[in-house]
């Protein structure tokens, strides 16, 4: 019976500290160094209206906007709460046929681009939740961008250029560009994207 009540005591008082003040002593200093982060890293428009988080992608549906990758997370895709790929290998024939229709939809809708159409556009991430492009990825939008909001494409190509991100610590990663971020800054510099036929824009879109 001793053993037992030691036992209990011993469980007890781990229980509290790992599982109560551990989190909320790290919660609270992330909080202090780290609000930001720690929040979710949240990005509001120029109101002052929070349109996402920067570390998770959302859909963009207005010619006017950079895509991000396709998505495989839940029913729609781009479901935070479903994170995960299709699972589909490469030998896969849904695959195949999916990223056929994929090329065949963004080359429509893109009949200026250059070049083949960059892998990433047609395939998703292992997340589907990828908030990031390669600089590549979004400068082969750019034409249908610039015909959307009637502006040059040079403008809209140094755009891109500026909100590059570069590699982590300087060698870690590849450079890169947030596209909600990339949209908000067109949102800045060129007014909201004509609405057509689409329905959403960072100001709408809210993951």
């Amino acid at each position: 019976m001793k053993t037992i009540i030691i036992a209990l005591r011993v469980t007890a008082v781990t229980l509290v500290v790992t599982g109560l003040v551990y989190p909320l002593v790290m919660t609270g200093v992330s909080k202090a160094l780290f609000r930001d982060r720690a929040n979710g890293s949240m990005v509001a428009n120029d109101n002052g209206q929070v349109v996402g988080s920067e570390l998770l992608g959302q859909s963009f549906e207005r010619p006017g906007y950079f895509q991000p990758r396709p998505s495989a997370a839940g029913d729609k895709g781009f479901d935070a709460t479903s994170s995960g790929g299709s699972n589909l290998g490469p030998t896969s024939k849904k695959l195949r046929d999916r990223v056929t229709e994929a090329v065949a939809k963004i080359k429509k809708d893109n009949p200026e681009a250059p070049g083949e159409v960059p892998a990433e556009l047609v395939t998703a991430s292992a997340s589907g939740l990828d908030p990031h492009l390669s600089p590549g990825g979004a400068l082969w939008q750019v034409p249908r961008i610039a015909k959307a909001r009637s502006v040059s494409q040079e403008r809209v190509r140094q755009l891109v250029e500026a909100n590059i991100e570069g590699r982590d610590l300087g060698f870690l990663g590849e450079p890169r560009v947030n596209v909600l971020l990339l949209n908000l800054a067109l949102d800045r510099q060129f007014g909201a994207a004509p609405r057509g036929e689409e329905k959403k824009s960072p100001e709408q879109t809210q993951r």
